[in-house]
Formats: structure tokens, C-alpha cells, sequence
């Protein structure tokens, strides 16, 4: 959920209770190395860097970003490059050690089953991240907001240490591009001679919105996914833009209707497992989705809002509290993410869902994960998104239209996790809440802890 809003300490408490925990593998260079300049309370990020296979890889990363006692109030964070083609090589160490120290730590302890959650759309960061968890052993590999057709190939090459490439979505290409990943020069001999032995391969589920592309990736053994999670526009974060015209209500809301909902006995006649989501967080929507032939249900809100997700705690406060005077309201905002994904927004005062907030942001992209490769000339990309200044945008190709009413999500969800990034001319970065519009089950909970919930309850609940 969100950037480490689904973190190491949620993922962990669930997988103790005896189910799929998983983390957000979104952002995770930054999630660490953030942690790190804030002193790393705890010493939980360093006690994962001290099991890491390549000593001096791990040592690079600590020395870089760690804090003693943290930042000094005002000092913004050091900035990590932008995500590229061609990255760096201190920014894929970054990137492994990080995605590593996320999943060891929610593993640390037990033997249950923790799997990381990838968005299609972050396509340059998927190789390093994905091998970086692998490298902790993590046991499942999900991934959504597009379709991850080369992931089980991919999942494949990693899981030997193999040289992997992805194939880049590119706008305006004339040629075809990708992105590699050669964990063996960046791991030196141990990746490639026998010092370190072959990963464990995870599982990966597809989250699909349609029994169309579930059935579409099925139809090749290199695509085909181990099982997929059904996700319908109920959910929170991006959802799939409706089928059809893509009208809107009175409110600015995309309307969804029939056409939107999976077939699920299309999805069962496939043969894979699959888990449902979007709207399944009471134990009654539990049964109902195993009564229909589902594994299980895929449940964000309900966590989102339990003590261990990584959300900053006075967010947590504010939307119990609006829930408790049932005054809190999810919107689907369809301009919100620059993806042009749908994206669940809730209104909360002090965060940019407020117009006069947003509006008083400097539009700025200095992490860019959801910048999208363009073709500047054949063979050159360049990068560009629609929530970074208007000038900048339109001077790479897109329009004004198209950034109207963006927010950057990255910064913004940064912020969710106190995590966000303070300026030196003093600004602070606002948050920006996604949480599904179920919010039957979250009701049900606070009634019955009113003082607030942990994973563990959450999971009982559920399990009814």
C-alpha cells in the first residue's frame, strides 16, 4: 500500500498470524535511505545491512546515509538519483540493499510467508528491486497498474543470477528499448561463482482488473502468472480506468458500472489461484469470495489504519477520528496520479486533497518515480511527467491539459510515512491519503476497538 504504508512491521504481524504479509515496494531506496538519516531508531535498517550477502555493498549504503541521531531539524534529506535507463551504480546498490533490508526485516524471526508488492508502471526499478528482495528470500512477487507480461521470465533470469532485461514502455518510440540488469557485475564473483547459491524463485500473482487480460496472460508459458489477484475500482491507490466512454459524475468521479466487474468464473476457468480485492474487508465478503472459488481476499484499508502500517501515526489519529464522526469520504480522483490511473483520494484537511494546499505547492519532481520515458531523437529518451512544472512539461512534449490537476504522488506519499522532504526554504512536503471506499469493515473495528487496532485484530476479524 502506498510507499511503505505497507511496511516491514505490518508485513511481518500478518505473516505471524498466519497469512500473506506484504510490503510496498515502492520507493524503497528512498524509504531507506531516508530511515537511515533519521537516525535509524531502533538500528532495525542496520541490523538488516549486517546480513546482506556482499558486506561491502551493504557498508557503501550505511556509510552514505546513515545519521547518528539524525538529521538537524530543517536539513533536507540528500537527494538519490532519478530513476534512468542507464542507472548508476551506487543508485542500484541502493535499490538491492534496500528492497533487501525491507523483506529480511519482515521475515526476521518466524517462518511465515511475506511476498513485496511492485507497481508495472515503475518498469526502470523493477530488475534491481525485485533481485534486491530475492536476495532476502521473499516468497511472493505481486505486481499491478499495468500488465506484467515479461515478470515470470524475468522472476526467472534473477532467481540464477542471470544478466535480465525488461522492455521499456516508451512514448513517441520509433525502436524498441529496454532496461538491464546484470546482478553479476554488480555483485561481483559471488553473484556469478558459486558464492552464492541459486535464489529462491517466489511466486508472483498478477493483479489484474478485467478476466480478459487474466486470461491473455495465461496464453504463453513465458507471461503466465503462478495465480492473480482481482482487483476491482473499489480499492485503494490506482484503480483500472472504466471500460467504455469513461464518463464522470456531478463530483468529477469516474463512473464505474457492470462492465467493470471481473468475471470470476472466467478467472476460475483458467486454472490458476486467485484472490480477490477491492471491497472484500468484512468477514462476510471473506466467505462470499471462497463461496465463488477465490484462494483468499487481497485487504488494504483495514491495515492501512492498524498500528504497524508505516502511516504517520497523527495521520492514523485524524482519519479514526473523521471515520468515528463519519465524516471521512474517499473520492476517485481521475487526475490526481500522473500514471492517468484513477487514484482513491481521501479528503482530509492539511493534506493536498485540500484545492488551497495543492494549489500553494511549488510544482517540483525531484524523485520521479513515476516519470515515464519519452523518445527525444532516435535511440535518446528522455523523461518527463505531468506533475512536474507546467514549462518543464509542455517543453518535453506533453501539453498543459494533461498536468492540470496532477499532484505528485511521490513526494505527497513520502509524506504519509514522516518521511517527507523538507526544503530549504522551510517547506515541508504535505501528505495525500488513498484508503479503499469499503469502509464497512474499518467501521465494525473501531467500534469494537475503539482506541485502535493491530494487524493481528485485523486478521481475526476477518477470519470471523
Amino acid at each position: 500500500m502506498g510507499v511503505a504504508v505497507s511496511s516491514w512491521q505490518l508485513a511481518r504481524a500478518v505473516s505471524q498470524s498466519g497469512q500473506l504479509g506484504v510490503v510496498s515496494g515502492t520507493a524503497l531506496d528512498a524509504v531507506i535511505a531516508r530511515r537511515l538519516q533519521d537516525g535509524d531508531e531502533g538500528g532495525h535498517v542496520r541490523r538488516a545491512l549486517d546480513h546482506f550477502p556482499v558486506p561491502a555493498l551493504a557498508e557503501r549504503v550505511r556509510t552514505k546515509y546513515f545519521r547518528e541521531g539524525g538529521r538537524a531539524p530543517g536539513i533536507p534529506y540528500l537527494p538519490i538519483a532519478k530513476l534512468s535507463q542507464h542507472p548508476l551504480v551506487k543508485s542500484l546498490e541502493l535499490s538491492v540493499v534496500a528492497n533487501f533490508a525491507e523483506v529480511w526485516l519482515a521475515k526476521e524471526g518466524h517462518d511465515g510467508l511475506v511476498g513485496i508488492n511492485y507497481l508495472e508502471k515503475v518498469q526502470l526499478a523493477t530488475p534491481s528491486a525485485a533481485y534486491g528482495a530475492m536476495l532476502a528470500g521473499v516468497d511472493y512477487v505481486l505486481m499491478g497498474a499495468g500488465i506484467p507480461a515479461e515478470i515470470p521470465a524475468l522472476l526467472n533470469g534473477l532467481a540464477r543470477h542471470q544478466t535480465c532485461a525488461l522492455d521499456l514502455h516508451v512514448e513517441d518510440s520509433t525502436t524498441r528499448y529496454s532496461v538491464e540488469f546484470d546482478p553479476e557485475a554488480l555483485m561481483g564473483s559471488d553473484a556469478a561463482g558459486g558464492g552464492l547459491p541459486p535464489l529462491h524463485r517466489p511466486l508472483f500473482l498478477a493483479i489484474v482488473a478485467a478476466h480478459v487480460l487474466a486470461v491473455y496472460l495465461t496464453r504463453e508459458e513465458s507471461t503466465r502468472p503462478d495465480g492473480f489477484v482481482i482487483e476491482g475500482p473499489r480499492a485503494g491507490g490506482h484503480n483500472a480506468p472504466p471500460r467504455g466512454r469513461g464518463a464522470l459524475d456531478d463530483d468529477g468521479q469516474p463512473v464505474y458500472g457492470p462492465r467493470d466487474d471481473a468475471d470470476l468464473a472466467k478467472v476460475a476457468a483458467v486454472g490458476l489461484p486467485f484472490w480477490v480485492a477491492g471491497g472484500y474487508g468484512t468477514p462476510e465478503r471473506v466467505a462470499e469470495a471462497l463461496a465463488l472459488g477465490a484462494a483468499g481476499v487481497q485487504v488494504g484499508t483495514l491495515f492501512a489504519l492498524a498500528a504497524e502500517s508505516g502511516l504517520d501515526d497523527t495521520l492514523r489519529a485524524q482519519l479514526l477520528g473523521e471515520l468515528e464522526n463519519s465524516g471521512l469520504q474517499i473520492r476517485t480522483d481521475p487526475l490526481a496520479s500522473s500514471t492517468g490511473f484513477p487514484f482513491k483520494v481521501a479528503t482530509l484537511p492539511g493534506t493536498l486533497s485540500d484545492p488551497e494546499l495543492y494549489e500553494e505547492r511549488v510544482r517540483l519532481c525531484d524523485l520521479g518515480y513515476l516519470r515515464v520515458p519519452y523518445e527525444r531523437a532516435p535511440g535518446v529518451l528522455g523523461y518527463r511527467c505531468p506533475a512536474e512544472p507546467v514549462a518543464t512539461f509542455v517543453r518535453k512534449g506533453g501539453s498543459a491539459e494533461q498536468a492540470a490537476g496532477r499532484k505528485c504522488l511521490c513526494n505527497a506519499l513520502t509524506a504519509n510515512v514522516g518521511l517527507g522532504q523538507t526544503r530549504r526554504d522551510g517547506y515541508e512536503e504535505a501528505p495525500l491519503v488513498t484508503l479503499g471506499t469499503d469502509l464497512d469493515g474499518v467501521t465494525a473495528l473501531l467500534t469494537a476497538h475503539p482506541a485502535g487496532w493491530s494487524a493481528a485484530e485485523a486478521v481475526a476479524y476477518l477470519e470471523g
